[in-house]
């Protein structure tokens, strides 16, 4: 699909060096702001899947922006300005590295990792008798590590952290804070457009003066996992499905075709009318969770549009 963009190699003035997530190209501009483009990839089980999803880039961008707007007033955050619908311009962070991944639910990795028995996440006690979908007595906090593109990020303790030096104790203690009043604002969010924000991850960096703050995305069906609220609790009691805004959806979809990013696992063929129908959720997700209308940016050549609209704010 060409109305799609799934790579980056732009050379801006000023451009110090290019970073490639498994969805966002970083530039890094005079060792002072960062360019954050986000593409159209799709990555799944820690796999960046071949062909690029319409609107997805702009989609996680512009939710982002919108939720960072809204937090702002809690954490503060790298953004200064959004010059187009794909990108993200702001402050150059050293980034931690670790995710601080918070779970209201027991749902995903951790019911995968329930069900075999496991009753620790993280160094977090999971209580007995749970059921997949049920919310736990009150959000926990599982770290993980920050894998590079192609591997896998590994869950890992608030004690290893802390002993093998990955973050400090003072600065640990601010990313606990910030995630739970983050993840707080988020679930009050969320309730208020009929939605549950079931768990989710945040990433924090430190400014060249040692503030931290919120960067990458935020509350985006990327980085979180939504559950409608209306019947959820009916379906929990029939040990229904629960139905879900995030990315899950694929995952299911890879896991219904024998893939889960394990080793020996082919990729399955994803035709044009399985990525028009996931281009179609991603829409469905940013107009619920956003409460707006998604206007579509024009796509005839997105490369050209994203370099013009950062060239002007560059200047």
């Amino acid at each position: 699909m060409s109305n799609t963009i799934t790579d980056t190699n732009f050379k801006f003035p000023g451009q110090k060096s290019l970073y490639k997530g498994k969805v966002r190209a970083v530039y890094n501009i005079n060792d002072e702001e960062l360019v954050m483009v986000a593409t159209d990839r799709l990555s799944a089980f820690d796999v960046v899947m071949p062909k690029g999803i319409p609107y997805k880039g702009q989609i996680l961008n512009q939710i982002a922006t919108k939720m960072m707007a809204a937090t702002e007033d809690l954490v503060p955050n790298w953004l200064t300005a959004t010059p187009d619908p794909n990108v993200a311009v702001g402050y150059l962070c050293e980034p931690f590295k670790v995710e601080m991944v918070i779970r209201g639910y027991m749902s995903g990795h951790a019911a995968r990792e329930y069900k075999a028995g496991k009753r620790m996440l993280c160094g977090v006690a999971m209580p007995e008798g749970m059921k997949e979908n049920d919310a736990f007595p009150e959000p926990i906090i599982t770290p993980a590590t920050k894998a590079e593109m192609g591997d896998h990020d590994e869950d890992i303790s608030r004690e290893d952290i802390l002993k093998k030096g990955i973050v400090s104790e003072e600065d640990y203690v601010v990313l606990e804070d910030y995630t739970r009043k983050l993840f707080q604002r988020g679930t009050e969010i969320a309730a208020s457009r009929g939605l549950i924000l079931v768990d989710t991850k945040y990433e924090f960096g430190k400014t060249k003066d040692g503030k931290i703050v919120l960067i990458d995305e935020i509350h985006t069906p990327d980085s979180s996992r939504y559950f409608y609220a209306e019947g959820y609790q009916e379906r929990q009691d029939k040990g229904e499905a629960q139905k879900q805004l995030s990315k899950e959806f694929v995952r299911q979809w890879l896991i219904a075709n024998n893939f889960q990013g394990l080793e020996g696992q082919n990729l399955p063929e994803m035709s044009d009318e399985y990525i028009q129908s996931v281009s179609e959720r991603y829409i469905e997700l940013y107009e619920n969770i956003t409460g707006e209308t998604f206007i579509k940016a024009d796509v005839s050549n997105i490369e050209e549009r994203i370099e013009a609209n950062v060239l002007a704010y560059l200047k």
